[in-house]
């Protein structure tokens, strides 16, 4: 599944003379199109969007064609969520529940609020995935403030000894549609001062909303260079990200042959056709008729 041809894009830089390294995005569009394909409320809307946010921010830090995972596993509402993006600005994502069965509405869709309603208590997963089929590599650490942003700053702080800071932000309209998003991710570099660290992640925790600014049609740039004006930035590159699946007709085939050889007759003899197949990232739905159902039937019967 393709995204529309109008992107998101982040800006890669560093701070005070190399010693702290940054990413800052731009994800209206990103988020936007996530609302839509997975045609989402406002709660669940924020929650995924920060998690695809942050996904992107870590992802640019990669290399070559390497990819990174999120995964958060609750026993609150949400029950989890998942969120994948690669080194060249692939990112996608869904919730294990939609909508979230909230039993309290929240009081505001606040970044500064705690989100401990919908998480409860969980884990937050974070997942390598380097080119070339190399050995993944994976860490953890408990959900542990509400907040998605500094839950990632943790991991990075406790499994990677990083010293790290994370901005989200996600700015709605008086519908509930996304009107503006972004996120920032600060990164000591090997030999930081770490009094300096320290004031850039005291800034950060207190940074005005970065989505509100690009809702109010402010850029990322000059939102950069006006917020860290005493250590004045020196941007790097510029990428373009987009919400993009690699779903396609083929690997639903695929995921359908590895159902029960009795689920697939059952679907093939009673339909209603066509039958209807979603992918869990994107939304996109897959249509399989009759016929297609006997031939995976056949498939499956001549595989067992």
């Amino acid at each position: 599944m393709e995204s529309p041809a109008a992107a998101s894009h982040l800006l890669s830089f560093f701070l005070a003379e190399k010693s702290v390294r940054g990413v800052i995005l731009d994800g209206t569009i990103l988020v936007q199109e996530m609302q839509r394909r997975h045609e989402l409320g406002p709660i669940e809307t924020l929650l995924l969007g920060q998690a695809l946010q942050v996904a992107v921010l870590m992802a640019s830090t990669l290399k070559g064609h390497d990819e990174i995972g999120l995964r958060i596993d609750c026993s609150g509402p949400v029950k989890g969520l998942v969120a994948e993006a690669t080194a060249t600005g692939e990112v996608r994502g869904y919730l294990k529940e939609n909508p979230i069965p909230l039993t309290t509405p929240l009081a505001s869709l606040d970044e500064t609020d705690t989100l401990n309603p919908c998480w409860g208590d969980g884990l937050l997963t974070i997942t390598r995935f380097p080119e070339e089929g190399r050995q993944p590599f994976s860490g953890s650490v408990t959900l542990h403030s509400g907040h998605l942003a500094s839950e990632v700053a943790r991991y990075y702080n406790l499994s990677e000894q990083i010293p790290t800071a994370i901005h989200l932000s996600i700015a709605f309209d008086s519908q509930g549609r996304v009107a503006g998003a972004g996120g920032l991710l600060l990164q000591a570099m090997p030999g930081v001062n770490e009094k300096m660290m320290a004031g850039m992640a005291q800034m950060t925790s207190t940074l005005p909303s970065l989505g509100q600014a690009l809702a109010e049609g402010r850029k990322i740039s000059p939102w950069l260079s006006h917020q860290f004006a005493l250590v004045p930035p020196e941007v790097l590159e510029e990428r373009a990200v987009h919400f993009r699946c690699r779903c396609d007709a083929r690997r639903l085939h695929l995921l359908l042959l590895h159902l029960p050889l009795a689920d697939l007759e059952e679907m093939h003899d009673n339909g209603p056709f066509p039958i209807q197949v979603g992918c869990h990232f994107c939304n996109e739905k897959y249509l399989f008729e009759q016929k297609a159902l006997a031939d995976i039937c056949r498939a499956k019967k001549s595989s067992t």
